[in-house]
């Protein structure tokens, strides 16, 4: 019995292992042209500091329109295609769902040297929502999408009729904490990812539980980035991007939107950027998302906060029926 049980062992880790090996082979094209979207993409053409660009995104239409848009807002390491089950719960109620892959993003271009601001992602966001001819909005963003949807509210408050946060970065300005880092050192750390420490970041800072198959295939789509010969100019933009959350904090506007406001904040999330740069002392102090969402809540005029107990950063994926059903009810009223 004890042999068949150390056999045993030794199969389920090799199988373990095996599997781990296949995920770290998967390749993602540059522009994600492998990689099967949950709906029709579409594009629209941009020239932004001289680049000609092109930007990707779906646009769901329901069986019977209630009238109202929604669009949704990815996060840094994620693309428009894991909003594929909110979006056919929100298409369900009525909804006109619109997710955009941001520049730099899925299968929206790379670019190969732009300046990245919120204020230029929330001028290409309303470009697609001006090529559609939609005036008004309902507007959700999660992680780093959070932010972005805070400045697009900023800059275009008439066109956003509600305001849904889902585990936003930045509602605490890092650069009071962490040291600056130049745009060559974000780089250099891009270069040194590797399947597993991808995985362990979103093991330790995403979920805070027991790995679970589903998150393989987010996973899977940011590794085999780490397998593409574009990989140095993908992980530049990557790098780009970092500068731009870590220098251009929403934390200190949020009082001046007068949108309603859903705040949801999974309360075991403990994401901060540049947590790797400091003491454990200063770290133990940095993401305390349940302290964070509440203090955040009252700067809104209108705000409302839902504490989720179970989820890390992504409760539209870890826990989706606790994310959901508030977020219906919010968009109801």
């Amino acid at each position: 019995m004890k042999s068949y049980f150390i056999l045993l062992c030794f199969v389920l880790n090799t199988a373990s292992a095996l599997q781990a090996q296949e995920s770290k082979k998967v390749l993602t094209a540059t522009n994600f042209e492998n990689i099967e979207y949950p709906f029709a993409v579409k594009y629209i053409h941009l020239n932004i500091q001289g680049e000609p660009l092109q930007m990707a995104y779906m646009d769901v239409m329901p069986d019977k329109p209630n009238g109202k848009v929604i669009v949704l807002l990815h996060g840094k390491n994620f693309c428009s295609a894991y909003w594929r089950q909110t979006s056919t719960d929100l298409t369900a109620k009525g909804f006109r769902v619109i997710m955009p892959d941001q520049i730099g993003f899925g299968k929206s271009s790379k670019p190969d040297n732009i300046q990245y601001t919120f204020q230029q992602l929330a001028q290409n966001t309303k470009a697609i929502l001006d090529s559609l001819g939609v005036k008004k909005i309902y507007l959700l963003g999660h992680s780093m999408g959070g932010m972005l949807a805070t400045r697009f509210t900023l800059m275009y408050p008439a066109t956003v009729e509600k305001l849904i946060l889902e585990d936003p970065i930045g509602l605490e300005d890092w650069k009071i904490k962490v040291p600056w880092q130049s745009v060559d050192d974000w780089y250099q750390r891009e270069l040194k990812q590797d399947y597993a420490s991808l995985k362990k970041y979103q093991q330790n800072e995403y979920y805070h539980g027991e790995w679970k198959p589903e998150y393989d295939e987010w996973l899977d789509m940011q590794a085999g980035l780490l397998n593409n010969i574009d990989y140095p100019r993908i992980a530049w933009n990557s790098a780009l991007i970092y500068d731009m959350i870590f220098t251009q904090p929403v934390c200190y506007e949020f009082q001046q939107i007068e949108t309603p406001t859903l705040l949801i904040i999974g309360q075991k999330d403990r994401t901060a950027i540049g947590k790797d740069k400091v003491s454990k002392e200063v770290q133990a102090t940095m993401g305390n998302y349940p302290v964070l969402g509440k203090e955040t809540a009252k700067k809104f005029l209108k705000g409302t906060l839902v504490e989720i107990s179970g989820a890390g950063h992504l409760p539209h994926i870890e826990t989706y029926p606790e994310f959901i059903a508030p977020l219906l009810k919010f968009l109801s009223k």
